[in-house]
């Protein structure tokens, strides 16, 4: 199924896929509660899910975190065929994490079958910018120009845009990407009984967790601007 397809669709699945301990749970925890657990626990796998109201149609989004151990490939490989988009985590001080995502973009390929895949590759920990072992430029140039994808460098720990991670891939299924501040602020993930349908407002991006890191802001400047074909650029609000 086409990123295009889901405009038509009222729940969406994001998918998080990549080597154990980048960060994958930690980019999910920052975005849904605004918290960081400093002690590492394996994931086998959880399905979060959270409902908005958009112009007055009631729209779920599901962030599937899944294990990096792989120890169920039958269960991966439906995950990968029944979601709409995906965020390849590796860490910047771990050029194996990177291999790992690699290869999970060939697989991903393959089961789909499509020509443009939703992809955004994220590469975490970027408050560890003193024991990077992957740089920027060259990530950014595969990603971004090769696979034609989508390209950002988030930290969980400091919450560095963290949002901004969101916002991409919000964007390849057609979904408003900016959204509320008070979505930083939750505590707990939902569906809860006794909460309602919050509001997925148009609003302006917090710059802590919204903006580009520097490293990515700094290699932009230095190559042509090249924006791949399947994204849109949603202009501010005012």
């Amino acid at each position: 199924m086409s990123s295009l397809a889901v405009k038509e669709k009222t729940t969406v699945r994001l998918v998080f896929l990549g080597a154990a301990g980048v960060g994958k749970t930690a980019l999910i925890q920052r975005f849904l509660q605004d918290r960081f657990e400093h002690k590492y626990k394996r994931t086998v796998e959880e399905l979060h899910s959270i409902e908005y109201d958009i112009d007055g149609t009631k729209i779920r989004i599901e962030i599937m975190d899944t294990s990096g151990s792989y120890a169920f490939p039958a269960m991966r490989k439906l995950c990968i065929r029944n979601s709409d988009a995906f965020a390849l985590v590796y860490s910047i001080d771990d050029p194996e994490s990177f291999e790992e995502v690699q290869r999970l973009r060939e697989e991903i390929l393959e089961l789909r079958d499509e020509k443009l895949v939703p992809i955004t590759v994220v590469g975490n920990k970027a408050d560890l910018e003193n024991q990077r072992l992957v740089a920027t430029s060259e990530i950014m140039s595969t990603v971004e120009l090769d696979w034609n994808a989508s390209f950002v460098e988030a930290s969980a720990k400091s919450s560095d845009n963290v949002m901004g991670v969101f916002k991409e891939l919000l964007q390849q299924v057609n979904l408003p990407s900016r959204l509320s501040p008070a979505l930083r602020r939750r505590r707990e993930t939902i569906p809860k009984d006794n909460v309602g349908t919050p509001k997925l407002h148009i609003s302006k991006w917090s710059s802590k967790f919204g903006r580009e890191t520097e490293n990515v802001k700094e290699a932009r400047s230095k190559r042509p601007k090249k924006h791949p074909l399947h994204l849109q650029c949603l202009a501010p609000a005012d």
